[in-house]
């Protein structure tokens, strides 16, 4: 089965779920930019880490608002995911995977029984560090050379902009791994 590279970032209100809430979820077609997702979720609890909220820029109240209830979110995400991959196999891809990959895992078994990622994805930065052998603090995105960044973009946290801005970073580094063979 073929792949489709899906970049996906999440920013939530503390480390991890179901302790913390993810209140918003950006995912790009890593060679289709022009295929996004971007969805904003209702917090499920009160639960929160000011220095989370203070990276996040808004407060949980501002999420209750406006997010979507998280199984609406998850299934128009689901939908999203399944209208891009089309019969081609999603893989997720996260910069510190890890963490992303922890709520959209967790959400997509709460609410929908299942994950179309499957149990695993790709991390950016361990991506680097094979390609370069750096060590993983060198993995750092302040750290990684300009040669894979796009000069124009800047981190806001807002999730569909670090969705797009890791995508540019995947790419450039899949682009340098081809040429080295």
């Amino acid at each position: 089965m073929r792949e489709v590279y899906i970049s996906v970032d999440v920013e939530a209100a503390g480390p991890l779920p179901p302790t913390y809430s993810m209140l918003s979820l950006g995912a790009v077609d890593v060679d289709d930019p022009k295929a996004t997702f971007y969805v904003e979720l209702r917090p499920v609890n009160d639960a929160s880490v000011p220095g989370a909220m203070k990276v996040v820029g808004r407060s949980l109240q501002d999420f209750a608002r406006t997010g979507r209830d998280p199984k609406e979110a998850m299934g128009a995400f689901r939908d999203w995911l399944g209208s891009v991959a089309k019969d081609r196999k999603p893989v997720f891809v996260g910069f510190n995977a890890t963490f992303d990959w922890t709520f959209v895992n967790f959400y997509f078994h709460e609410y929908l029984g299942e994950n179309p990622f499957g149990i695993g994805g790709i991390d950016i930065k361990s991506y680097y560090m094979g390609l370069s052998g750096v060590t993983w603090e060198d993995t750092r995105s302040s750290r990684i050379p300009k040669e894979f960044k796009d000069s124009f973009r800047r981190h806001t946290h807002n999730a569909l902009d670090d969705a797009i801005e890791q995508a540019e970073l995947f790419r450039r580094m899949r682009q340098k791994s081809t040429e080295s063979r």
